[in-house]
């Protein structure tokens, strides 16, 4: 396989980090850039495990010229860009009738807008290059919403929708773009479970176990593959049987 360039946002958490690690275990001659917003120790200590093969930069995801200045760095550096993983995202649960505007508002931004703007500015380098792979990261709940994540719901089914969208206009460019709906995954939220809490989620998946962000990971190598190439406009769920 080729040396290949990848970007990851979200890489400071440990989705992120999983798909960093696999795509560095896929070739010794791949480079990751990890686009990061805060926190940054743990892509710091990831950059500094693979000298020369990953970089740390600064990306609010929700500002478009954020994502053209880092786009431009990586092209100007490399000459091209392969892969991009839009990752990043979060949280903020209530239900709708006590959500914030600005709950609202910022979940919408972080993991919808974020994407829309991931994509746009990779086209430029991947259209011209005729090829690339851009894999977002969505959510069961865009899927099967449940009560109290009506913003992050719509943002996550708004991302499955972009996914289908754009598939079918740079499908003849040999751009493939696919989404992947994680399920119950062992990161953030979940290791701070108690006992009942845990038993009772585990009872909702048919494989009675949570899933591991390697799982994840794995998936998302795969659509990124040169092997995968017949593959676009697809929803890939990661979920243990869930659904």
């Amino acid at each position: 396989m080729n040396p290949r360039i990848i970007l990851i946002t979200g890489a400071n958490g440990g989705l992120g980090q999983a798909i960093a690690r696999a795509f560095f275990r896929e070739s010794a001659d791949n480079s990751v850039w990890l686009g990061v917003r805060g926190h940054r120790e743990a892509a710091e200590k990831l950059a500094s495990e693979h000298p020369g093969r990953c970089e740390v930069a600064a990306l609010d995801v929700t500002q478009p010229t954020e994502w053209r200045d880092l786009v431009s760095r990586i092209v100007g550096q490399h000459q091209r860009l392969d892969v991009l993983v839009n990752n990043a995202g979060y949280h903020a649960d209530s239900l709708l009738a006590q959500m914030t505007p600005e709950d609202w508002r910022g979940v919408l931004a972080a993991n919808l807008d974020g994407t829309f703007h991931g994509c746009q500015s990779v086209l430029p380098a991947m259209v011209s290059q005729r090829h690339g792979r851009i894999v977002n990261i969505a959510s069961l709940s865009a899927l099967a919403a449940p009560p109290g994540q009506t913003n992050y719901a719509a943002a996550k089914a708004g991302v499955i929708a972009l996914t289908q969208s754009l598939a079918k206009e740079v499908a003849r460019i040999g751009i493939t773009v696919n989404a992947i709906c994680p399920g119950f995954i062992e990161t953030g939220i979940l290791h701070a479970l108690g006992a009942e809490a845990r038993k009772a989620l585990l009872a909702r998946i048919p494989m009675r176990r949570t899933g591991r962000p390697e799982e994840v990971a794995a998936a998302v190598c795969f659509l990124a593959c040169p092997d995968a190439g017949y593959i676009t406009g697809s929803t890939l769920k990661v979920d243990g049987g869930v659904l």
